[in-house]
């Protein structure tokens, strides 16, 4: 598939998920941020069943998709995709790795402050959370950063490698999420905002400028 081709059918997939996300903010915003039956069903069942060592598990899950984790993992995809280049190059690569990741973070925060969805009930909560609910932070930032970590795969390593590492790299996104609800911090419609936010970024981002060829090891790889 050529370029210009890639590039449109990336700008859809992201028109596709700003427009399910847009959706999303607008139901949500409809009752004033409180749940619907779906998301207290859910909740309810994660409150009683929590044993301890999934909780445990849960809460070591959750403690990747915050904090130094998801930038080490925007600096890692940035080194990996520069990789080859020359020293302004590694660094161009690496800034707009975690450009990316700073910027998409400020707008969630203008979209999380604008709509000021509360948590679920404190006493509820199996682990800490601060701010507002939608969308959800971890559950967003997780998976922008397993999106650039796929990306930086995607231009440097063998096709087969790829899928490997973008199936691990998914499982890992798709179980911060979940472990938000299974905590108690957040609703299930939380997560899938924060979920289709990020698809909508990086969807983007790849129109815009990732529908360019592979780097030199995978070229070199694939013969």
């Amino acid at each position: 598939m050529t370029a210009a081709p890639r590039a449109a059918r990336w700008a859809l997939v992201a028109a596709l998920c700003a427009v399910l996300f847009a959706v999303l903010a607008i139901v949500v915003a409809a009752r004033s941020g409180a749940p619907y039956p779906l998301d207290e069903s859910v909740h309810r069942w994660s409150v009683r069943h929590r044993p301890a060592v999934a909780v445990a598990f849960a809460r070591a899950v959750t403690a990747t998709g915050s904090g130094p984790v998801p930038y080490l993992c925007a600096l890692t995809a940035g080194l990996v995709a520069g990789w080859g280049r020359d020293t302004r190059g590694r660094l161009l690569t690496v800034t707009g790795a975690i450009g990316f990741l700073l910027l998409a973070q400020g707008v969630r925060y203008a979209v999380m402050y604008g709509l000021t969805r509360p948590r679920p009930p404190v006493d509820d909560w199996a682990a800490p959370a601060s701010g507002f609910a939608f969308p959800s932070g971890h559950a967003t930032t997780s998976v922008l950063a397993a999106g650039l970590l796929a990306w930086a795969v995607w231009r440097a390593a063998a096709p087969a490698t790829a899928r490997l590492c973008w199936c691990l790299l998914a499982c890992w996104a798709i179980a911060v999420g979940l472990t938000r609800v299974y905590l108690g911090v957040h609703w299930p419609t939380d997560v899938l905002g924060g979920w289709l936010y990020a698809l909508t970024w990086l969807a983007a981002a790849m129109a815009v400028y990732g529908v360019g060829g592979r780097g030199p090891v995978s070229r070199a790889a694939t013969g």
